[in-house]
């Protein structure tokens, strides 16, 4: 998984480990991810799709156990992307 740091009102730094014990490798365009949050499943789809162009999905997005509709593309520059839509929160 993965540390949220809140920076700000609508920001967060994430961090994770990448242990070669693990089978990770550490290169340049793999040593960071980009997140971004839409407010609508549709801007996601959109914003997705664009990444996509020229790039290679590696998780498509998806409706997950932690609430969230997420995805991971790689974009065709090497950048490593996150996208997600956050469900509203029933009471």
């Amino acid at each position: 998984m993965h540390i949220a740091l809140p920076i700000g009102k609508n920001n967060t730094l994430m961090a994770t480990d990448a242990l070669e014990s693990m089978g990770h490798t550490i290169t340049v365009g793999n040593n960071f991810q980009l997140s971004v949050a839409a407010d609508s499943e549709s801007e996601a789809d959109k914003l997705f799709s664009g990444l996509s162009e020229g790039g290679k999905p590696t998780m498509p997005l998806q409706k997950t156990f932690w609430g969230s509709y997420f995805g991971m593309v790689t974009d065709k520059f090497g950048i490593n992307w996150m996208v997600s839509y956050d469900y509203p929160k029933s009471n």
